[in-house]
């Protein structure tokens, strides 16, 4: 068996524990942790999204903490330290389903010796599964916020088809009739080829980090995001080139062409130091197994067994919290407005966080962290 790398230290905090056990679901889960962890404190669990890490919460994990709570941030299946599961293409998708990634979580909160989490927060990709963690088990996740990505709702009946459902078909499918030929990166990520175009990025994989990082940050938005008309070809095809790109180019290519005409240099919220963390851990990895998330997602078969979900809400206290500048929240037309209006039945608060693009807990984790204690307080 060939030797592993060597894992660099996680330039963090002495304060924040590093741990790992097996969580009961085929995974030895790694996780990153601050504050108090006696049965009386309030639990409070961090969902990364992609590509990111437990990392990705470094600045939220001692300030909640100093908040009064015990605050969990794991690196999820397919990604980081966490171990037991493989990077294959042809896994079984099972594994990487909504339902099966919140059971990932459930075998942590028992491997805490919680019983109930005062709070599941998700960013990106994670928040999707958070609000998948309070759609299935109120009775654990007790409350919800969701940054960046907003949740739509439950699967339709399949036995009343979702009219929005084959409008977005229709979109997608039109993006490659354009004059000129799109794609959504959602499918380009569920394909063959994404890992090895952005593992070896022509670029250098530091390079492609920083810059899909900038580019979807404050920093690298041009246009300041807005609401998309219709759910449409035409309307997709007006978002940034990293969610509807070129048919012909791979995402590390449609990074290099964003950035041609940029000085992308230090940023203020990306050290050298944290980049070299992302560089590293996905440069031993691989980005296979979050790839793997987005083709379960967007396998019929898989969203077919998810029908036995059909129709349920989140009833728990739920808020969102996105940066102004993130054109992530308008990547589905009518997105937000389903979920303030119909997928949450408890909705708390949408907050808008100033100079901040999709990377809000990175970019401003000040304004995030008193918006989270703000919702975590108001719901104790």
């Amino acid at each position: 068996m060939a030797e592993q790398p060597a894992l660099i230290p996680l330039p963090l905090d002495s304060r924040v524990r590093v741990r790992h056990a097996d969580n009961g679901n085929g995974l030895c889960m790694h996780w990153l942790e601050a504050g108090d962890a006696n049965h009386e404190t309030p639990l409070v669990i961090l969902l990364h999204g992609f590509p990111e890490l437990a990392f990705s919460w470094r600045h939220q994990l001692l300030a909640l903490a100093q908040a009064g709570f015990h605050v969990v941030a794991p690196d999820q299946r397919g990604y980081g330290r966490t171990t037991g599961w493989s990077a294959d293409p042809g896994s079984d998708l099972r594994g990487f389903r909504v339902d099966n990634l919140v059971l990932d979580i459930l075998g942590l909160v028992h491997v805490l010796g919680k019983t109930s989490v005062h709070a599941v927060v998700g960013h990106d990709f994670g928040s999707y599964v958070a609000a998948w963690c309070a759609l299935i088990r109120p009775d654990v996740f007790r409350s919800l916020a969701m940054l960046a990505t907003p949740f739509a709702g439950s699967p339709g009946d399949a036995a009343k088809p979702d009219p929005r459902a084959r409008q977005l078909s229709e979109a997608l499918a039109g993006l490659s009739t354009l004059e000129r030929p799109r794609k959504h990166y959602q499918l380009y990520y569920s394909g063959p080829d994404a890992n090895v175009e952005m593992h070896d990025a022509r670029q250098g994989l530091r390079e492609f980090l920083r810059g899909y990082y900038h580019l979807k940050s404050a920093e690298g938005t041009e246009e300041r995001p807005a609401p998309l008309p219709d759910l449409s070809a035409s309307s997709l095809a007006r978002l940034p080139s990293y969610y509807v790109m070129d048919a012909g180019l791979g995402m590390a290519e449609t990074v290099a062409q964003g950035i041609a005409q940029r000085e992308v240099g230090s940023s203020r919220w990306l050290s050298e130091e944290s980049l070299g963390v992302y560089s590293e851990e996905f440069g031993r990895t691989g980005f296979q197994g979050g790839l793997l998330w987005y083709r379960a997602a967007t396998s019929f078969a898989m969203q077919q067994g998810l029908q036995v979900y059909a129709g349920l809400t989140i009833d728990v206290p739920s808020c969102f919290i996105a940066g102004e500048l993130d054109w992530g929240v308008h990547m589905l037309p009518g997105a937000l407005d389903a979920m303030e209006r119909d997928a949450c039945t408890r909705w708390i608060s949408t907050r808008f966080i100033a100079d901040a693009g999709h990377w809000v807990q990175q970019e401003r984790p000040e304004a995030v962290n008193a918006a989270l204690v703000d919702f975590f307080t108001t719901n104790r």
